[in-house]
């Protein structure tokens, strides 16, 4: 029986949810989703890997601290928000783990020790894992934002899911700020029911559908800068050969908007 742990790509919610009963109520059906992996998962996790749609750079930065700071990388929330503390354990050893993966792959890269945790991670955290009893560490997307590039992360990644690693690809399936409510409606369904077809596919034709994401119904409406899209390609490109599940499905998010979050393997 294998212990490889799956990868996810998970639809984060918006800004510091869980803390706010009015947010978090209008997500209820994404936290339940986030609240039931560690039961799908089955073991605790030795780390978690995440790659955020919040932190990009020239290359695919691995963060190595202990103790990881907070970066409240949001504005017009309450005052209590900017002082959240999520206390979850760094993974330094993994990160020299990470870096030694990435550079045998070929991929630019290296350890940073100021780094710490974004809202990307620390809101979905807050629900999976609300004691912070799991390491925790964060790989940057590259600023290019290169599909190709990406799935090699993934890849590159693979190996952890045979070494305990928990590899999350965190970021929303649409993400168009000035796009929400009711104007959000069609371009999201569209764009998520094309995403769905696409993930859902045979592996072995998988990478290639989604390499031409720029093709899909309102691709670029929903997705004006990428950011929170390639995420997705790292969690893919680290379970290439494996089927997906789709966890979390809202039509609801934001008023109107459509988002999804899957499982691989």
């Amino acid at each position: 029986m294998s212990n490889r742990l799956p990868t996810y790509f998970i639809s984060h919610g918006g800004g510091p949810w869980p803390w706010l009963p009015d947010m978090r109520k209008a997500m209820a059906s994404l936290e339940t989703s986030l609240a039931h992996m560690p039961a799908e998962i089955g073991v605790k996790p030795k780390a978690i890997l995440m790659v955020s749609g919040h932190w990009e750079g020239p290359d695919f930065a691995v963060m190595s601290s202990a103790q990881p700071p907070m970066v409240y990388d949001y504005g017009g929330f309450p005052a209590f928000t900017y002082q959240i503390k999520y206390s979850a354990p760094g993974a330094p050893e993994v990160a020299k783990r990470v870096e030694e993966l990435l550079k045998k792959a070929g991929l630019p890269t290296h350890l940073d020790s100021v780094r710490g945790f974004d809202h990307g991670v620390f809101a979905p955290m807050q629900v999976m894992y609300p004691d912070a009893d799991v390491p925790l560490l964060q790989v940057a997307i590259n600023e290019n934002y290169d599909p190709a590039a990406h799935f090699a992360l993934g890849r590159a990644l693979a190996p952890l899911r045979d070494e305990g690693v928990l590899i999350v690809g965190s970021g929303l399936s649409y993400h168009n700020l000035r796009l929400f409510g009711e104007p959000g409606r069609v371009p999201s369904a569209e764009f998520d029911k094309w995403l769905n077809d696409a993930v859902m596919a045979d592996p072995k034709t998988r990478e290639a559908e989604l390499l031409k994401w720029e093709a899909a119904p309102y691709a670029r409406v929903c997705h004006p800068q990428e950011d929170h899209l390639v995420p997705l390609f790292a969690a893919v490109g680290a379970a290439e050969n494996e089927k997906a599940t789709r966890v979390y499905h809202d039509t609801k998010v934001f008023g109107a908007v459509t988002a999804s979050s899957y499982r691989f393997g």
